[in-house]
């Protein structure tokens, strides 16, 4: 495995993603040593009483706006998952410029150190979000996606690459759905924004294991995209709370009716692999024989939540949310 032996680091590494693949990154593979960047003092501390490996684990408190302390936790880094920004959509419509400044901006500082520093692969996380987005978290994203596959044409005689993943909702992540609807279940009351409403599903586990398989694939340029499900909020809803009263409040600002990982626009350079998706960067550094394989897609193909020939079922989704109910119970859903 490419990431046995690296020293890693990890931008957000407190959060949702973070915890969940450093967890698998120590369990079932063997770095050198895993660096969590994040700004949480007590989120560290509580990871790092939770995971007891001092040996490989290392926190550094810092966020990604401090572009020197970006590129000091980034010495001696191979590789870099940048998982660290503001992603609640309403805090980012009420608080524009501290998205940018940490979505945009922050990239920006991580490509430069990762570039000065030598990291040899750079992998970033974005989100559906990002397609023809409706909403500054959207937006921010979008240009991050930008930033990321552009800046392969910036390291010149050096070894760093850049590659993205973008994939949908992550099944119980902080401030998902899923913890909204168990907690709202217990007061009687689910609200459903409207019953037409249909996301792509992934789990924490899925997410993780695509961005590992994805490091060790990479050529530079790429943004990976998972062929995952997708569900009705009306059958989570369902599934989550049955016989509870539902009550629909109408679409809020910045929100989609369906989710979109794949323009048509972007299917035209993109390739069909097993179980993925790869869209190919339209620049000078990207050959075409730089991809392993895969098919072209057809004109006009577009990969969205509606039109998607993968769809949950409801004993699926019971199996996917199965023991979020104890969790949400615990105060452990993060």
């Amino acid at each position: 495995m490419y990431i046995d032996g690296k020293v890693i680091l990890l931008t957000g590494g407190t959060g949702s993603f973070g915890k969940k693949f450093t967890r698998t990154l120590l369990e079932t593979h063997n770095p050198k040593a895993v660096r969590i960047f994040s700004r949480g003092e007590y989120l560290q501390y509580q990871m790092r009483q939770e995971f007891d490996d001092d040996l490989r684990l290392r926190f550094f408190i810092g966020d990604v706006r401090d572009r020197e302390r970006v590129y000091r936790a980034m010495n001696g880094v191979d590789i870099v998952v940048h998982a660290a920004a503001l992603k609640q959509v309403p805090t980012c419509e009420y608080n524009p410029i501290e998205a940018v400044r940490t979505n945009i901006d922050g990239s920006a500082n991580v490509i430069d150190a990762a570039i000065d520093n030598g990291v040899e692969r750079v992998m970033a996380i974005s989100t559906d979000k990002a397609v023809q987005p409706v909403n500054l978290y959207g937006a921010t994203k979008l240009v991050a996606e930008k930033l990321f596959v552009q800046a392969n044409a910036y390291t010149g005689s050096r070894k760093t690459k850049f590659s993205v993943v973008r994939y949908g909702n992550v099944v119980g992540s902080r401030g998902s759905v899923v913890p909204l609807f168990l907690t709202q279940r217990e007061k009687g009351r689910i609200t459903l924004t409207d019953e037409r409403m249909t996301r792509f599903w992934i789990t924490l586990e899925q997410g993780v294991r695509f961005v590992i398989d994805c490091i060790g694939r990479m050529q530079g340029g790429e943004i990976f995209v998972p062929k995952i499900p997708s569900m009705r909020l009306v059958d989570l809803a369902d599934v989550l709370a049955p016989g509870i009263c539902k009550e629909t409040i109408g679409i809020r600002p910045g929100e989609k009716l369906h989710e979109c990982l794949i323009t048509a626009e972007e299917a035209r350079h993109a390739r069909e692999y097993d179980g993925f998706y790869v869209i190919e960067p339209e620049h000078s550094f990207w050959k075409k024989d730089d991809g392993d394989g895969g098919k072209p897609l057809p004109d006009g193909f577009c990969y969205t939540s509606d039109s998607n020939g993968w769809w949950l079922t409801g004993e699926e989704l019971k199996d996917m949310v199965e023991g979020l109910d104890d969790y949400a119970k615990q105060g452990k859903v993060n």
